[in-house]
This record gives C-alpha cells, sequence and structure tokens, in this order.
C-alpha cells in the first residue's frame, strides 16, 4: 500500500478516504491511535490516506482535484437550507419580539 493522501487530522483522512472509495478505490486510514498522543491539543500530520499500488495515480489525480476545489461547502445561490440561514431569522424574530416585549414594559 502507498500513501495517497497525508491528511492534517483524522476527520479530513476520512473525508478524503470516502472521496476515494466513491470512485471505487478501496482505503485504509491509518493513525487513530498516534492522534490520541498528543493529548487534548489536535496533534497534525499522522493521519494518512493508504491505498493499493495500482490505485496510487488515480487517487493522486481525485486527490489534487479535491485540493483545487478548496476542501469548502460551495453553496448554490438559492441554497436556503443551511443552518446559518434559519439561525439568521431566529435571531431576527427573536430581536422583533424582544423590541415588543422591551416597548410593552
Amino acid at each position: 500500500m502507498q500513501i495517497a493522501y497525508r491528511a492534517r487530522d483524522i476527520t479530513e483522512a476520512h473525508i478524503v478516504a470516502g472521496l476515494l472509495e466513491a470512485n471505487g478505490i478501496e482505503t485504509y486510514v491509518g493513525g487513530h491511535y498516534l492522534q490520541g498522543a498528543m493529548g487534548e491539543i489536535g496533534a497534525a500530520g499522522f493521519s494518512n490516506v493508504h491505498v493499493e499500488d495500482e490505485d496510487l495515480y488515480r487517487a493522486r489525480q481525485l486527490v489534487a482535484e479535491y485540493e483545487s476545489t478548496g476542501h469548502g461547502y460551495v453553496a448554490a445561490e438559492d441554497d436556503d437550507d443551511r443552518p446559518d440561514f434559519y439561525a439568521r431569522w431566529f435571531l431576527l424574530v427573536l430581536a422583533v419580539l424582544g423590541l415588543l416585549l422591551f416597548s410593552l414594559y
């Protein structure tokens, strides 16, 4: 097995492993037990995503595509399902109710 990706933390390693497995590449994520060795501080650089030798080239291509996207969630313009959308409305309603209650007393 070869290292296809060196992740910052175990969560990112599993995200990349899921991406590779979704594209038909079997993976192994190593470094689970090394994360706790550093105590409460999040240790970085101990998690690796391993793939079979014959899948290494394709895996690295997929990882390069993943890295070029910026690792983030890109929302559509009409994406009203985001939690921050609901939180803004909730805070607005809460502020209006607070002003109404404040003006009554």
